[in-house]
């Protein structure tokens, strides 16, 4: 197995452990971490509010708390790896389902490539408008649109033979 989707798995159950802990001492928690993860995860949670909002913003489907668990320690790895590291963003996408295939459940390899597509390659953050629905889109260009002029049917020629 690869060193890197290794210590990519490491640090998501890092990630997921710390989902199921309450809020505690800063200082005390990275305690149990090797003294490189101990810089790692203080950057990391250091950052975990902004990631949080930008997730929320790119899945406005799912609020935070219903996101499953693995799903979410995914995303904010991948999302922090995008930030701190050089890595390409296929990469990161592809590594993050692959994580999604070992790890989630049946939906989480789409629904993680969805949200990460959104965050690594969309040019701005969504904004916080209400989307309009589809019916609603509809009967707004039902208006606004002119009636088509009608376009003359053609006769059909038929030919006689002798």
């Amino acid at each position: 197995m690869d060193e890197r989707h290794s210590r990519r798995i490491e640090r998501m159950q890092i990630l997921f452990a710390r989902t199921f802990l309450r809020p505690q001492d800063p200082e005390t928690e990275p305690m149990i971490l090797a003294a490189p993860d101990r810089v790692w995860f203080a950057d990391l949670v250091e950052e975990l509010p902004d990631i949080d909002q930008q997730l929320a913003a790119y899945a406005p489907e799912r609020p935070l708390y219903d996101i499953n668990k693995i799903d979410l320690a995914i995303l904010r790895l991948i999302v922090f790896e995008s930030r701190t590291q050089d890595t390409p963003k296929k990469v990161l996408v592809d590594e993050a389902i692959e994580l999604a295939k070992e790890f989630g459940t049946d939906s989480s390899p789409k629904f993680i490539n969805g949200v990460l597509g959104k965050i690594l390659f969309l040019p701005e953050a969504p904004t916080t408008k209400k989307v309009a629905s589809k019916k609603t889109k509809k009967a707004a260009s039902k208006k606004t649109k002119k009636p088509a002029a009608k376009k003359p049917k053609k006769a059909l020629k038929v030919e006689q033979k002798s």
